[in-house]
This record gives C-alpha cells, structure tokens and sequence, in this order.
C-alpha cells in the first residue's frame, strides 16, 4: 500500500466492479479493504444512495451499493403491446383497449426476481409501482390497476387496488400517473403480480378505450436524489 495513502482512498477511485473482481483477490489485505463495511458506506454516501430510514441500517452495505446501482424496471413489457398513437404530437407505444374489459398482466423479469428475494425480506425496502394511462377525447372510457406483492405460494401478502377511474366523453386526452409505493409489507415477498387495463364506456366497435404505457415497479434501497 503507497506510504500516506489508505485502502479506503484508493479503493474509492476505483470503478467498484473492478475492486471486487480484482483488487480483493490481490492479498488478504485488500480483500479485508475490500469487504469492510466503511468503504462501501462511504461510496454510498458520495454517490447519493441514502437510506429511507436511517434507524435501520443494512446488514450489507456492499450489497446496499449495488442494489441502488442496478436500481431497474422490474417488469418485463412496460409497453404492452405495441401499438403507436400519437397524443400532442408525441408517438407513444402502448396498450389500447375495446369496449370489452381488457386487462394486461405484466409479468417481473426472471432474471430479477432474486433482486426481489435479497431485498423484500431482509431489508423491507420500499416497492414503488407506477404506471401512466390517457383516454380518447371523443370516447367515455375507465382505467383500472391492481398491483399485489405475492408470497412463495403467490397468495397476496400486500395489494394496491385504487377505485376505477372513469373519463367523461368529449374531455381532455392528457396523460396521468397512478403511483404506489409499498412500505412495511413484513417478510416474505416473492413476486410481484401488475395488472391493468379497462374498457370504453360507450361500447364502440374499434379501440376506443382507455390506453395505457410505461408501467415500472422498481425496488427502492435508497431515497431518490
């Protein structure tokens, strides 16, 4: 180690990929660095990953790190289908409903769901759920959302199911928000289930009712900064 400097100094200029795959096989020395809890507490720190409540700190501040910085969408087609339309002369892919009541069930990406298992039970982190619809403007129509967080046997342990949401014809066409965020939801969450959709109201022949796009649920370790 360079005379006046310490692990910590230099581990912190380093891309922290490389201080796990590289540095902390070089000698018992680095791996101690390496593995402490004071240099990837202080990486948190000058990066902006700040604890929801800091009355419950993490086990591993290591994997705290890495789960804000791998923070991604959870579900696999935020999209749905992809259908084009255009709303103030912006093209957006998404999904558009009929008179029939039309539900889409946007399943969570395989290869995170054991992001879901690492953090829903030890930590509690909390779960936010979004998603953003737009009716027609020449057609009554009603949106609906449920999001529910499942157990290993996928029975609900936490749902989020607001009252429909109803459009009056001949109204705005603006796009709205509908968001959730899941806190104190106890041990033993597996999965997540995001189900949405609706119909239009006037039961017309075509796609006439509601639209819906750019859902996400993410796992939240830190506070957004």
């Amino acid at each position: 180690m360079p005379e006046g400097l310490t692990g910590n100094e230099i581990f912190l200029n380093l891309p922290p990929y490389q201080v796990i795959h590289v540095c902390r096989f070089v000698s018992h020395q680095w791996k101690d660095v390496a593995d402490s809890e004071s240099l990837w507490r202080e990486r948190c720190k000058r990066e902006g990953y700040h604890l929801h409540d800091v009355s419950r700190t993490p086990q591993d501040w290591r994997l705290f790190y890495f789960l804000c910085k791998k923070r991604r969408n959870l579900l696999k087609n935020p999209r749905s289908f992809t259908c084009c339309v255009t709303n103030s002369k912006r093209a957006v892919i998404c999904l558009l409903v009929s008179s029939d009541l039309c539900l889409s069930i946007l399943p969570c990406r395989p290869d995170l769901c054991s992001a879901v298992k690492i953090v829903a039970h030890p930590t509690g982190s909390p779960i936010s759920a979004q998603d953003l619809y737009a009716p027609r403007w020449d057609c009554a129509s009603e949106y609906e959302i449920c999001v529910e967080l499942l157990d290993s046997s996928k029975n609900p342990v936490k749902v989020f199911a607001p009252d429909k949401v109803c459009f009056e014809q001949w109204g705005s066409q603006q796009w709205n928000e509908m968001t959730h965020v899941f806190r104190d939801y106890g041990p033993g969450v597996r999965y997540i289930r995001f189900t949405h959709g609706g119909q239009d109201r006037q039961f017309w022949a075509g796609w006439y009712g509601i639209r819906v796009t750019d859902s996400c649920v993410e796992i939240c370790p830190a506070v957004d900064t």
